[in-house]
């Protein structure tokens, strides 16, 4: 397999890059210079110099070299011809450029002169003074840079002459860029103590490159492949465990066999091992854990001396680790896999069953054991009975830890074995039914929707009705209809309905099961709209809960039952059954539950910066619970939308990257794709959100068929996608589908509307008066019908504005958008709304004022980083004539451009003037791009000269 990934972005090394630049931008002004690259093999130490070369080549002179692998011999000066080749030939006239010793040179470049090469000319000292004059001259045409790869090879005599031309050129305009694997550089070697020396010197930084973390994996993985399901991502992230290197070859199969290209790779250092150090390392292949120093004694059968040197071996050639805890384990997973694959099966049975007979003593002894290892040594040593009775085991431990991927991994295993024993129920304490019914709830919990599903049909198809315990087949029933749910899929109120069904006609008397039966079904009719019936259902399962004494079904009841109530417009009484239901939640399922419904209603309120806070402590809850893919996702969903709402974009991102990074289940990720294709839109990354929004467009329309709020949710998407590209005709026939609906209102609709109203102001600048006029009185009997209690007075305020457009009404919705409870957006809408009928006035202080509304909503926008109202405030500006120097000038600065030119004035750089005013470089260019365009300055110096005979903003 080729390797890939040039034809993609570099991922996650932007740090490291701006350590690089930062370097030669020293070196460039006459500070010489080294920078050591480090990391292990794979990491991606020569992408990053190849990124580095693109990004500079055109402005200095890059010479490379390579230390070879020689084996115990290798040659002097390794690296230094290929570099002294390229130095002269960006010289013009090489022979004189090497001084009064060039004849020095021919010791590593004989094609220099003709004839044998006098030894009387030639020395240590004269060559070392010819390649440091050859240097000079380079540097003095133009900046060099020295890439020297892979000095975990070099020999002693490169090493010897890089110490000495780092302190003779340190005030030369040479950079060298060294990469070396540390890792493998052994205790008292010659390049080791090599490293200390020039870093006790302080000749050299050091850049160490880190693996990749599970959000860039994933981010190089779709870079390479395109969009990837949650399955193969983590089956990648696994094997590849952030190594680029790793990820690029696994990307196209991620659970297949191990590239042959790969294996050689990863088997090359195995392959030089002696043979103890091979026994110890095949050893330690058979445990996918770390393993202690006992264990490998027992194991490998190596006198102690033979074993040690083995293992000193193994972790002198990174192959093996030696960790904190005193185990060892590989570097790395997938070195392990090809060593283990490369044992015969005979081999691998023999080695599984000894790891298995080891830990069953320890067991027997009292030492304790986990499951987990057993059930995956007895399964690979071919003894399915005693596998399965670990793997129940190690399902169960993990189970009750909240380790459910664990659980999920250990349950599959346990389901894959049970046919294969005769007396499987027996031997396990479990029967079928009910083993399929945990490992259901285990994969939803974990995440995997879909087996989850899977095993619980198959259960149900295996139960006889006759004889089975009633309460079992409520219980699949009741799962089905969650799982169903998971996924989106249709089917999910009628599997409830059955389950009630059964569960009076077989006279079933679980007071606990039935309220959450009549909770579930209640939750079910409120996401569709049938809202009256949600508050009745919900109703009676506190009643039923509360008969029963059990204030958990109370809560999740009271829970739903408000939040139905708030969803029809009757908001006290549905706050104070919210209220009531977190008394009441004694346990996490309860507690998260509230957080999940509560934090979404007060994001559809108004109330972002308490959503924020509500969600945030849930995903602390989840993620301590090891219920982060689930409950964890929607709740990351409920702190991502207010956010922005609020305006924090970059805070959005970081959310939406580490979610993506998860297996959750369909109709969570239905809801963080929705806003991430928001923050792309926000962003000005169209054709990102338009390739993510076409992708998911199918699903988000079949899950809106059960689900309400996810055609909200993909209307909403798509008006903020069509606004932020200008794109007026695609918001109005957004609009146009929102007020034909006929369904039932939520709480999501004023929102929504509130939105669509940007569709009729649009349509108003584009000179389309009359159908303006027609869709916002549409839309205002729309929002009139809805519950007063959902119509916030600012929103109220905003919407009027963009309905009727009329410049008083722009004023009031002005102050009414910089209220807490109202999108940061209309900041930035309001401003330029008002700008714009202002400009139709035509008079010289309405176009001074409209100049100055449209500074201030630009910089908001750059400020929240909104790429389409920044640009819609500069369009309006410059169809106006606010831009050319009549209407712009000193006058038209805002005040936070007035900061940075008095700063400009002072001769600060835009890191200084950002350090000074707390904003960021990216910032602070946008404003010094526009101080200099308001005032006709070509350049900063022409800017300062102006600031100093016009006077400073006091002054004027």
């Amino acid at each position: 397999m080729a390797v890939i990934a040039p034809s993609a972005d570099m991922v996650g090394r932007d740090a490291e890059s701006r350590r690089l630049d930062a370097a030669l931008q020293r070196a460039r002004s006459g500070a010489g210079g080294a920078v050591l690259v480090s990391g292990e093999a794979g990491i991606g130490k020569s992408r990053l110099l190849r990124e580095f070369r693109g990004r500079w080549g055109d402005d200095v002179d890059v010479v490379i070299g390579w230390c070879l692998d020689s084996g115990v011999a290798p040659s002097p000066y390794g690296p230094l011809p290929g570099i002294l080749r390229g130095v002269l030939e960006a010289l013009d006239d090489p022979t004189a450029a090497a001084g009064p010793a060039r004849a020095a040179l021919r010791l590593l470049l004989p094609e220099l002169g003709d004839g044998p090469i006098d030894r009387a000319q030639t020395s240590p000292e004269a060559l070392r003074e010819a390649i440091v004059t050859l240097f000079e001259a380079a540097a003095a045409v133009r900046p060099v840079v020295v890439i020297v790869e892979d000095l975990h090879w070099a020999d002693d005599a490169t090493l010897a002459m890089l110490s000495y031309l780092l302190r003779a050129l340190a005030d030369a305009r040479v950079l060298f860029v060294l990469t070396c694997r540390v890792d493998e550089v052994r205790r008292g070697s010659a390049v080791r103590a090599f490293l200390a020396e020039v870093e006790r010197a302080r000749l050299m930084e050091r850049v160490a490159l880190q693996r990749l973390t599970d959000v860039e994996v994933r981010t190089l993985v779709e870079a390479l492949v395109g969009p990837i399901d949650d399955g193969v991502f983590e089956r990648v992230r696994e094997r590849a465990e952030g190594v680029p290197f790793f990820v690029e070859e696994l990307s196209c199969n991620a659970s297949g066999p191990i590239p042959e290209t790969l294996r050689e790779v990863l088997l090359a250092r195995y392959d030089a091992l002696g043979d103890d150090a091979r026994r110890v390392v095949r050893t330690v292949s058979g445990s996918d854990a770390p393993i202690d120093h006992d264990l490998l004694t027992t194991l490998a059968e190596l006198p102690d001396d033979r074993l040690d040197e083995g293992i000193r071996e193994a972790a002198n050639m990174a192959i093996l680790a030696v960790r904190a805890d005193d185990t060892y384990g590989f570097r790395h997973a997938l070195l392990r896999e090809a060593v283990h694959e490369d044992l015969l099966p005979g081999e691998r049975a023999r080695l599984h069953r000894a790891f298995a007979e080891v830990l069953e003593r320890r067991v027997q002894e009292g030492s304790g054991c986990q499951e987990s290892a057993l059930a995956y040594h007895w399964h690979q040593a071919r003894d399915p009975r005693r596998a399965l009775i670990a793997a129940i085991g190690a399902m169960e431990r993990s189970r009750s830890s909240f380790a459910f991927s664990t659980a999920a991994r250990y349950g599959e295993l346990a389901l894959e074995l049970w046919d294969q024993v005769p007396d499987a129920g027996e031997a396990t304490g479990i029967d079928h039914i009910a083993l399929l019914a945990r490992l259901g709830s285990i994969l939803r919990n974990a995440g995997d929707g879909d087996r989850a599903l899977m095993v619980v049909n198959i259960a149900l198809d295996e139960v006889d009705a006759q004889t089975v315990d009633p309460g079992v087949l409520v219980r699949l029933l009741r799962d089905r209809s969650m799982y169903l749910t998971s996924l989106g899929k249709p089917q999910q109120i009628e599997a409830l309905q059955q389950a009630l069904s059964e569960y009076e006609a077989r006279a079933v008397d679980e007071p606990r099961l039935h309220a959450l039966l009549l909770t579930l079904l209640a939750a079910r009719y409120m996401i569709v709209g049938r809202l009256e019936e949600a508050v009745r259902l919900a109703d009676e399962a506190f009643g039923v809960a509360e008969r029963a004494g059990d204030e958990v079904r109370m809560s999740m009841a009271a829970n739903v039952r408000g939040n139905s109530r708030v969803h029809l417009g009757d908001v006290n009484t549905g706050l104070a059954d919210f209220r009531l239901a977190w008394s009441l939640a004694s346990n996490l399922e309860a507690q998260l539950r509230y957080r999940v419904n509560f934090s979404d209603t007060l994001t559809n309120l108004g109330r972002f910066d308490e959503a924020v806070r509500l969600a945030q402590g849930g995903v602390e809850d989840a993620r301590r619970f090891g219920v982060e893919r689930t409950s964890g996702s929607i709740l990351t969903q409920n702190r991502a939308e207010p956010l922005l709402e609020l305006g924090d974009i970059a805070r959005v991102e970081q959310l939406l990257a580490a979610d993506l990074t998860l297996r959750t289940h369909r109709i969570f990720r239905t809801y963080t794709t929705a806003t991430r294709v928001r923050a792309l839109a926000w962003r000005g990354r169209f054709a990102e959100a338009d390739l993510l929004l076409d992708e998911w467009r199918p699903h988000m329309h079949q899950i809106a068929e059960s689900e309400r709020q996810v055609r909200y949710s993909l209307w909403r998407t798509e008006l903020d996608l069509t606004l932020a590209r200008g794109d007026v005709s695609g918001a109005v026939r957004t609009l146009e589908h929102i007020l034909a609906d006929t369904g039932a209102d939520l709480g999501q609709k004023p929102r929504l509307l509130l939105e669509g109203g940007r569709a009729v102001s649009g349509l108003r600048a584009q000179g389309d008066e009359a159908a303006a006029l027609v869709l916002a009185e549409r839309t205002r009997a729309s929002w009139e019908h809805l519950p007063a209690a959902l119509r916030p007075r600012t929103w109220c305020e905003v919407l009027d504005a963009l309905l009727s457009g009329a410049p008083e009404a722009w004023r009031a919705a002005m102050a009414a958008a910089d209220s807490d409870d109202v999108p940061v957006l209309f900041q930035m809408v309001a401003r330029i709304e008002l700008a714009r009928a202002l400009i139709v006035t035509g008079d010289r202080p309405a176009r001074l004022e409209a100049s100055a509304l449209l500074a201030d909503a630009e910089e908001r926008a750059v400020g929240y980083g909104h790429a389409g109202l920044q640009r819609d405030a500069a369009a309006l500006a410059e169809a106006a004539g606010l831009t050319d120097a009549a209407a712009s000038g000193l006058a038209a600065l805002t005040a936070r451009e007035n900061q940075v030119f008095a700063l400009v004035a002072e001769g600060l750089s835009n890191r200084q003037i950002g350090e000074r005013l707390f904003i960021s470089v990216k910032t602070v260019s946008v404003h010094v791009s526009a101080v200099l365009r308001k005032l006709g300055a070509a350049t900063r110096t022409e800017a300062a000269a102006r600031y100093r005979s016009e006077g400073a903003p006091a002054e004027r």
